[in-house]
């Protein structure tokens, strides 16, 4: 019989004691397994590539049979299995999940709104996910939260009794499990705002406290909506999407889905009313939106073969995410400038920022970004104190690889062809066929797009790049679009070799650098500087007490490790120069001038 025409799987989730940060959710089936109905929780959440475990927040969980109490046995860390049925009946499960994840992976509750993933509160009904879904949302109980509301892009379960309206607490549908889990759901007494991008509806949903420039917000995403999807084709995938931002004083970060985004931004970020310029937060905060946006395509329908389908039980290896994470922060601030939300030389600027950034840790001369993408489970997700020393970011880096790449198809071409060709027929291929992207998918992509002469070449410079650690040849290729490119230290002050931990002003140290002064002397991450050659030291001072000082000078630096107190002598090294700015040449050749519009356009 097809899955259409066979009875839905029907979850309730109620937020029953927001004080206490409790979802009460139930899952029924009506014809489970008669040999004993298994359930499981996801153990991740795609796009966030860490093993999170969700099922250790469900605090209680029972059974019911037709109303009656029934026995379930739990398999493993996140499996249970209900007793077999040998007469049939109804089953449901009612369990308690405790929520009080403040960010864009899990669930939050408290009494000023709600915030879920699919992931973290409901059960797989194994062998039944490509079942219908039937989600009744329901509101918490008190006059306080008459006023909340909903906004999910889970489709509404018209001509279902109970059936939510836009907006509103009730029923929606979802096509399987995997659609289930790939819409969150914010709920509460958000600010909302809208634009239209190629005829579909754009929501913005700003929950916590704000003074946002709403419509200048709106103004400036549906721009950058508008190019990415003219860059892969209209329409869009999806017929509306979501910014579900949850606002603080202090965070960033965002998950993609299908049809929307989970985003964390800092109060200050936010555009405001009468704000002059673009300030370097709002432009943190559009590169972020731009980022999950351009996910729409990129990873959540072109997708590494080992993604489709998805195994939410374990990690999922791929040597890809240097394409589908690097490629799409390069495209993030790219959007921004193509868009012309930002000018060239705002976007030059972050483009410097991302070159820096990946320059300062001494990780890129030992693993490579297919290795990073590989290990992103046990290493860039789990990132330590010897993190820089021992990774690369395959978001970073990645974003140079994409740059670099899409340079030289535009200067080998003549403009013709570029990292949007790319894109466009992986686009065809894989994103509007379901087919996964396989290991060698990106090398063959770039092979077919370069043609006969340039894209054999290219191809193997690629496979060759993502597999080693030597650093991009960007100033050469840079020169070639009329593009500057300068490294010089980040700091006029003689070089200790270490980065501080943010904090309450103490000079703990976060990381160590390998070849460092400090490595050298014997200082390590934890450690507590307390004084300086006899006078005391905190995060504030130590740069103008080193400003004072040359490379070759020999300081005495007390510290505390664990409650010991230990001296070290250092000899302050010339600082590295790892500092990267990019600006227009003064004197471009006109072929130059050519290329680099062509780029910053977006034109080929």
């Amino acid at each position: 019989m097809p899955s259409a025409a066979l009875p839905p799987i029907e979850y309730r989730i109620r937020p029953a004691h927001p004080g206490a940060h409790l979802f009460e959710v139930s899952c029924t089936v009506r014809d489970p397994d008669p040999a004993g109905q298994v359930f499981r929780l996801p153990a991740w959440i795609p796009g966030s590539y860490m093993i999170r475990e969700f099922a250790r927040n469900i605090v209680s969980l029972r059974a019911e049979v037709d109303g009656q109490p029934w026995r379930v046995e739990k398999l493993d860390k996140h499996s249970w299995r209900a007793a077999p049925l040998r007469a049939g009946g109804t089953l449901s499960l009612h369990y308690e999940v405790y929520a009080w994840d403040l960010s864009v992976r899990a669930a939050h509750l408290d009494e000023t709104h709600g915030f879920f993933n699919g992931t973290s509160v409901f059960l797989a009904v194994e062998g039944r996910t490509d079942r219908a879904c039937l989600v009744d949302i329901e509101r918490p109980e008190g006059a306080g939260y008459r006023d909340w509301k909903v906004a999910t892009a889970l489709p509404l379960a018209r001509g279902v009794r109970g059936a939510a309206r836009p907006y509103g607490f009730g029923v929606y549908r979802a096509a399987d499990y995997d659609e289930l889990i790939d819409h969150p759901v914010e709920m509460g007494t958000f600010t909302l705002g809208h634009f239209e991008a190629a005829g579909v509806t754009h929501d913005i949903v700003l929950t916590g406290r704000h003074d946002c420039d709403l419509g200048r917000l709106a103004e400036d995403l549906r721009r950058v909506c508008e190019w990415q999807i003219a860059l892969f084709g209209a329409p869009p995938p999806m017929d509306y999407y979501a910014f579900l931002t949850m606002v603080v004083g202090d965070g960033y970060g965002g998950l993609e889905h299908r049809a929307s985004t989970a985003l964390l931004c800092s109060r200050a970020d936010l555009p405001w009313k009468g704000m002059e310029g673009l300030p370097d937060g709002y432009k943190t905060f559009l590169g972020l939106c731009s980022h999950e946006y351009f996910h729409t395509w990129n990873v959540k329908r072109i997708k590494p073969a080992a993604f489709t389908p998805y195994d939410l039980t374990q990690e999922n290896y791929t040597r890809l995410l240097w394409a589908f994470e690097g490629f799409t922060s390069y495209y993030d601030d790219l959007a921004l400038v193509r868009s012309g939300v930002i000018t060239p030389d705002d976007y030059l600027g972050l483009l410097g920022k991302t070159v820096s950034n990946v320059l300062k840790g001494n990780g890129r001369t030992k693993q490579s970004v297919a290795e990073s993408s590989f290990d992103a489970w046990t290493k860039y997700y789990r990132q330590d104190e010897n993190a820089p020393n021992a990774i690369v970011s395959y978001y970073a880096k990645g974003a140079l690889v994409a740059l670099a790449l899409d340079l030289q198809l535009r200067a080998g071409s003549d403009g013709n062809k570029s990292l949007d060709d790319v894109m466009r027929l992986l686009w065809l291929r894989h994103g509007q066929t379901g087919q996964g992207v396989a290991e060698t998918g990106l090398f063959e992509a770039v092979r077919e797009v370069g043609g006969d002469t340039l894209g054999p070449k290219l191809a193997r410079w690629l496979q060759k790049t993502v597999e080693g650690t030597d650093d991009l040849p960007l100033a050469r290729l840079l020169k070639g679009f009329g593009i500057e490119y300068h490294a010089e230290p980040a700091s006029k002050a003689p070089w200790l070799g270490v980065k501080l931990a943010a904090g309450n002003g103490e000079a703990k140290l976060a990381n160590v650098f390998d070849g460092g002064p400090a490595q050298a002397a014997g200082l390590s991450a934890g450690d507590v500087l307390v004084a300086l050659d006899g006078l005391k030291v905190g995060s504030k001072s130590l740069d103008d007490m080193l400003l004072r000082r040359r490379p070759g000078d020999a300081v005495k630096l007390h510290v505390f490790r664990r409650d010991e107190l230990m001296s070290f002598s250092v000899v302050l090294a010339e600082a590295p120069a790892d500092k990267v700015r990019l600006k227009p040449a003064i004197k471009a050749g006109a072929v130059a001038s050519k290329l680099r519009r062509g780029w910053l356009d977006g034109a080929a």
